[in-house]
């Protein structure tokens, strides 16, 4: 199953603290805008933050851009009325840290409802040892989950790792978190690269995360953007090549044949829905980017 497809290949996190930068992200490349409520924030900004973000989805702006706000723990002292303030807005979906468990998925949903968002997607962000083991019963806890969100420099303080331009520490989350994701048709994006100047590790970080099968990447500043939208983008002989796909195997189907050969490789029934799919993302960026280019 698949929740619905939209361009994710960039998601930047937007600081509530700061109007300049809530202001400029309505004029970015973004897919996806976070608007962040969250541990970035300061104790004593944690209200201005929340009136601050209340205000930019009211004013709008953000055309077709996915505009998502993040709230702070549940258990903490900002995270129910941060539900309640942004619960019925206009965003498009609420992100929910430190979600560790199918009850954890349960709680946050049931809160949210409580509060009037029952209409409201919901985005879970895993960022622990548990929370990677618990990934199956996290993605399965609620069809209301359009996206699972990776916060991967959290992980690998919690799992003592290293940060390595192979990104090896990590490998192995990522692809329970992508195998849990696929189950139950949820899109999942990569965490963070901290280190916002080092466009090379950034670059390959985004290009091992699109081939193991990522949707796309968060980011924390508007240099990153170009790196993900090119990384996640299907290239112009991609596309081409899943139109033929598919034409070729209904041709060989209405002749008699279960399979055929495109540009030397074989292609069987189960390539049809993977070409479908990428022809729909291709299509959705291009509406989305008429918007912005």
């Amino acid at each position: 199953m698949e929740y619905h497809i939209r361009p994710r290949r960039s998601m930047l996190y937007v600081p509530g603290c700061n109007k300049h930068y809530l202001d400029r992200a309505r004029t970015l490349a973004a897919d996806s805008v976070i608007l962040d409520l969250g541990d970035p924030i300061l104790v004593d900004a944690k209200e201005q933050s929340r009136a601050n973000v209340v205000e930019a989805i009211q004013q709008g702006g953000y055309g077709s851009r996915e505009v998502v706000v993040r709230v702070n723990n549940l258990d903490s002292a900002w995270g129910h009325d941060d539900i309640r303030a942004v619960a019925n807005i206009g965003a498009n979906a609420i992100l929910f840290p430190n979600i560790e468990s199918r009850e954890d998925v349960l709680k946050a949903q049931s809160f949210l409802d409580e509060a009037g968002g029952s209409h409201m997607p919901i985005m879970v962000m895993i960022e622990s040892p548990l929370a990677v083991l618990n990934a199956k019963e996290i993605a399965a806890a609620s069809d209301r989950i359009s996206c699972i969100v990776m916060a991967t420099s959290d992980l690998i303080s919690q799992l003592h790792a290293h940060v390595t331009h192979e990104r090896s520490a990590i490998l192995t989350s990522l692809s329970l978190v992508i195998l849990a994701a696929r189950a139950y048709g949820r899109s999942v994006i990569d965490g963070i690269t901290s280190d916002f100047k080092n466009m090379h590790s950034f670059e390959y970080a985004c290009r091992l995360g699109r081939d193991m099968g990522l949707d796309g990447k968060s980011l924390v500043h508007p240099a990153q953007i170009a790196y993900c939208n090119d990384a996640y983008t299907p290239k112009a002989t991609e596309v081409a090549n899943a139109r033929l796909i598919i034409t070729a195997l209904k041709e060989a189907n209405e002749a008699g044949r279960g399979t055929v050969v495109v540009n030397d490789k074989l292609v069987e029934h189960h390539h049809i829905k993977a070409a479908q799919r990428l022809i729909k993302l291709h299509e959705a960026i291009i509406e989305l980017e008429e918007e912005y280019i």
